[in-house]
This record gives C-alpha cells, structure tokens and sequence, in this order.
C-alpha cells in the first residue's frame, strides 16, 4: 500500500536552512509526481512545492527562491531543501502523492522556526 515515511523537520533559528525526506513505498514513485504541502496553525494545508514525474517544478510564491524540491527515483525519495527559513515557514510538512485518483499523505513533520 501507498506509504510515505517523512523527516527531516526540527527546530531551526531564522535564516537557518533544514532539508526534509519523504521515502515513499507501496507505487512505482517515479511514475508519479509528489508535492509538498504545509499547515500552520489556524491554516489551511497549502502547496508549497511540486515535482512532476518529469523533473519539472512548481513553488508557492512564499518559498520561491529559498525552497527547492528534488527527487531520488532510486531511493523512492522527495526531498524539500529549505534555506533562509523564516518564523513564517512554522508548519506540519507533508508530502503527497495522487494514485488512482486517491490523495496519499505522509503523517507529517513538524518544522519550527523560532529565535
């Protein structure tokens, strides 16, 4: 079955940098694109950043420049690379996947960013 095992998260001074992992099993991972999602407190979960199949990307304009997702088809990994953090980038990150028309979601990884 579809299941993503996450870390990575932690508590990080502002400016600081943190890169989350998202190891994924149960589909054939390099046949999907995954997306990274955040919720922050109050908030709706909202797209941080996408990664096609292909190699091809897409960032929420609050991370553009300073975030960067990648993926490791032979480890069956996403990566979320996140530099200059800001105490606005405090959230639960999930990564996600679609698969037959079923969102699949990590459990999450808390990341804090606090002086």
């Amino acid at each position: 079955q579809v299941q993503f095992v996450e870390s990575g998260g932690g508590l990080v001074q502002p400016g600081g940098s943190l890169r989350l992992s998202c190891a994924a099993s149960g589909f054939t991972f390099s046949g999907y694109a995954m997306g990274w999602y955040r919720q922050a407190p109050g908030k709706e979960r909202e797209l941080v950043a996408r990664i096609t199949s292909g190699g091809s990307t897409n960032y929420a304009d609050s991370v553009k420049g300073r975030f960067t997702i990648s993926r490791d088809n032979a480890k069956n990994t996403v990566y979320l690379q996140m530099n200059s953090l800001k105490p606005e980038d405090t959230a639960v990150y999930y990564c996600k996947t679609i698969v037959n028309y079923a969102n699949y979601w990590g459990q999450g990884t808390q990341v804090a960013v606090s002086s």
